[in-house]
């Protein structure tokens, strides 16, 4: 199936940066207005419902032909390296939050991953990092926050970039500025590697939406929070409910 194994570092765990937090919401449909029990985690549902509608606008007149049109005429090679090189880039700012969460092997890791990737992997084009299984977890600040003892938060929708939670919110400004695209000079490079990395990772989960389900909103905020708490918890609660194709939530929760 095209867009499968497109690249190691990069899946729906990518969503946690700034990008991926906006392509998962951009991967729902219109959402559904049936009423439903009140979730403790989504005290403001009404809003976020409706920048999860704007958002899902946007995605259809504008992201999503755009990632359908990329995924078409794009090498399936060259979109690996692309999601090779941005995820490469990322290794910094999990090494730096791995360092304030008190985890230096972690940090060691990441800090190997991007030495190796970015000279033998030619910038980061070719994951040799993990060809030779030097593999971590993937850390960012609302992910430190949580660890220094901040409470996740009620649920938050936001305009343009998705699901998130009020302390993954407050870590956005910190993990923007340990992302390395941050500090290129030059305008009309930095936005264009920015809409290339939104592009490539929206294309990358075009195959996704198949999973999507019933109540579409709840689906995607229940699989988010599920899979935050996962990565906060560092995985002790249990195997990545999305290590595969095939994870599964309860079809009676989300059925029309």
């Amino acid at each position: 199936m095209k867009g499968k194994g497109r690249r190691s570092a990069v899946s729906l765990h990518g969503a946690r940066c700034l990008t991926a937090i906006l392509l998962l919401v951009a991967l729902a449909g219109c959402a559904s207005q049936r009423t439903m029990e009140p979730n403790p985690d989504d005290p403001w549902e009404g809003f976020n419902r409706r920048v999860f509608a704007f958002n899902d606008a946007l995605d259809r007149a504008i992201l999503k032909p755009l990632a359908q049109g990329y995924d078409t005429i794009t090498p399936q090679p060259v979109q690996t390296g692309v999601g090779n090189f941005f995820s490469n880039l990322g290794e910094i700012r999990t090494m730096l939050n791995s360092l304030l969460q008190g985890k230096p092997g972690n940090a060691g890791i990441a800090g190997g991953r991007f030495l190796l990737n970015s000279t033998v992997g030619i910038g980061g084009l070719w994951d040799v990092a993990t060809g030779i299984e030097l593999t971590g977890r993937e850390e960012d600040f609302g992910q430190t926050l949580a660890v220094w003892g901040a409470g996740e938060g009620p649920y938050l929708v936001l305009p343009f970039f998705g699901p998130s939670t009020v302390r993954d919110t407050a870590g956005m400004p910190v993990d923007t500025y340990t992302y390395p695209l941050t500090y290129v000079e030059d305008d009309e490079v930095r936005y264009g590697l920015t809409a290339l990395r939104v592009i490539d990772t929206r294309a990358s989960l075009l195959e996704e939406e198949e999973l999507i389900r019933g109540d579409r909103y709840a689906f995607i905020r229940d699989a988010y929070l599920q899979r935050r708490r996962f990565e906060v918890n560092d995985g002790e609660q249990g195997e990545d409910p999305f290590a595969t194709d095939d994870f599964d939530f309860d079809d009676d929760a989300f059925a029309e």
